[in-house]
Order: C-alpha cells, then structure tokens, then sequence
C-alpha cells in the first residue's frame, strides 16, 4: 500500500507541475487586468498592500518564468512564488509533502482561507451519503435480481429483464437526473420533491423524525438517478457467477440428495458465486463515491467532494487536488485490504499463508 500511495502522489505531483495556468500566473493575470481590485483584495496594506503596489511598478526588466509577467517588477513575482510555496526546488516541495501527508497536514487552500483537511471533512458527508445510498439500493436490486435470472436462464423473466437493465444503463445518470426534475421537482409537471441541497430550510427546529424524513425526501431524486444505470453490471456479474456455480458437481450432488432448490442456492451455491461480487464492491462505491456523483451534485446543488475536487482543478487550487486525490487513494487502498479481508471471511479455503513446494 505505501509504495502504491507514493506513486500515486509522485505522479499527481509531477503533472501537476506542467498543468499551464497555475495559482502564480492567475494572480499575476488578476493584478494586471484588475490593478484597483486587487490593491482592495490585498488589503491596501502591510505586506499583502507592498505586494499590490509591486504588481503596478513596472520594471525595465523582463520576467517571462510566467505568462503574462512581462514588465512586472522580479520581486514581486518571487514574493508570488513564496506566497504559494513555488521559490523552491520541485523535489524539495514533493518530499515535504509527503512528510505532511504522512501526518495528514495537508496544507491550506489557495483561495478558500481553509485547511484541506477541514474542507474535506465538510463535504464528506454529502459524498458519503451518496455513495451509500446507492451502492447499498444497488447491491440490494442487484443480487437477487441476478440470482433469479441465472435460475430463469433462458426464460421470458431472463429476456425481459435483460432489456430493461441494460435500457437503464444506457441513460446516463445525469440525463436521468433532469428527467427527474423536469416530471417530479417542480420542472413542468409535479413539484414532489426539493430540487437542491440534503435539508430543508430550519431544519434545525424540527424533531429527529422530520430530521430524518426531510433528509430521505431530499435524496430520493439524487440517488435515483444514480441507481439507474448502477445496477446492470453488478447484476450481470451475478448472474453469470451462479451460472458457473450451478453448473458444478457439487451442485449436482446436493440436488440428488434432496435438497430442496432454495437450500442448494442459498446454502451451497451462494457462499461461492458471491466471492466475485464482494471483490467487486470497493471499486463500485469508490466509483460512486468519487466520481459518479460528480454531475448529480452540481444539478441537484450538492456541495461534496466530487463538486470541490472538480472546482479544485479549474482553480489551481493545488493543496486541495493534492489532498484530495491523497484522501481518496489511501481510502481505495484501505478498501481493497478489507475486500481481502472479507474474502476470507466468506469462503474459509481462501487464506494468505506462504506456501512453499
């Protein structure tokens, strides 16, 4: 996991480094284009006040580190780089933050006046719930419906529900999510529903049950939209898994004994077809969790991690893409052990001993 971490953030690091348009150059572009606002945003003072009346001195010398740096007095441009830790070497800024990282220092936001770390743990929840939600309404429509197709193989149930699966797969989420609008959340004919945010308005003066209530009214659109197309490869998955398992001797033996169908499938044939479909779990809610619910917060107003990681990149806000995407990997890094983990725990033959021949 630890090497697998650090060459995740070994490449982000790097690319990061040769994306054009970074926090320098766009606070050079602002204090060229907007000399009065930006004396204002650094407070017209002191050291942030010298750094606005730096940018409207110009100098006979040229500084072309940057775009758009010509004519800008030097010092004022390296003042720039201390400001966003740039005046030193890459390989020094990398090292240091992975000391950082290790203690989950994760710096500061560029533009939001915010440790990373806090801004994360404000938009987790609204992430969490998402991919919660509808990972477990996912697994909950998926395994049974998959269990039923493999014993219907063949059959109309088979045909007709293939087809209607793989339909809802083809909708891609974001296009079901304003169909949803348009009928259920005031867009043109019912208004059933809230179109944006987890809460209602003076939410805190109600009880826990309108609490509660108020919480699930407001996810029901936003989690529909996402189960959608969510569920026809895991159910797939399924279904084909209990083919192969049916198919074995085992099976054969335990249905000469007289077991009844459902003992068979349930007792002997579950524990084993089920192995595929808990290995493929931490990638489905990480799917979801990080970048599914990246277009359903922005239409349904849902202020997460998908919508700051995305805002993140278009801002340069470097210690907050960093960050996040360190978050991110160590959690799906996690999950796979507890995946390993968990293989263990439903089938009993499996184990990670040394083996030797």
């Amino acid at each position: 996991m630890i090497p697998t971490l650090l060459g995740i953030m070994l490449i982000s690091f790097i690319i990061v480094q040769f994306v054009p348009g970074g926090p320098v150059e766009r606070m050079i572009a602002q204090l060229q284009g907007h000399g009065v606002e930006a004396t204002a945003r650094f407070g017209g003072g002191g050291a942030g006040g010298d750094m606005a009346a730096g940018a409207a001195t110009q100098s006979t010398g040229e500084s072309g580190k940057y775009r758009g740096s010509q004519g800008l007095d030097p010092e004022f441009v390296a003042e720039l780089e201390a400001m966003y830790g740039f005046d030193k070497p890459a390989h020094e800024r990398f090292f240091q933050m992975v000391k950082d990282y290790a203690t989950f220092d994760l710096g500061e936001s560029y533009y939001r006046d915010v440790s990373v770390i806090d801004l994360v743990l404000e938009k987790m929840p609204v992430s969490i719930s998402l991919g919660l939600w509808s990972t477990l309404i996912i697994y909950l429509i998926s395994i049974p419906l998959g269990i039923k197709k493999a014993v219907k193989d063949g059959q109309k149930f088979d045909i007709w529900t293939s087809a209607a699966v793989f339909t809802g797969y083809a909708i891609p989420s974001f296009m079901f999510a304003i169909l949803l609008i348009i009928i259920f959340a005031g867009g043109r004919y019912l208004d059933w529903f809230p179109l944006r945010g987890l809460m209602s308005d003076g939410w805190q003066d109600m009880a826990w049950w309108q609490i509660a209530l108020d919480y699930l009214w407001h996810m029901i659109l936003p989690v529909a939209a996402m189960v959608i197309s969510g569920f026809a490869g895991l159910t797939m998955l399924t279904k084909n898994s209990f083919l192969d398992e049916i198919n074995k001797q085992y099976v054969l033996t335990a249905r000469s004994k007289g077991l009844e169908e459902n003992q068979v499938l349930y007792g002997h044939v579950f524990r084993n077809a089920m192995l595929i479909v808990v290995a493929g779990f931490p990638s489905a809610f990480l799917a979801i969790f990080f970048t599914g619910s990246l277009l359903i917060e922005v239409i349904f107003s849902l202020d997460g991690l998908g919508l700051l990681g995305y805002e993140s990149v278009i801002n340069r806000d470097y210690p907050v893409v960093l960050g996040t995407l360190y978050i991110f990997a160590l959690m799906g890094l996690v999950t796979t052990l507890i995946r390993d983990v968990v293989y263990v725990v439903v089938d009993p033959r499996i184990d990670f001993e040394a083996r030797t021949v």
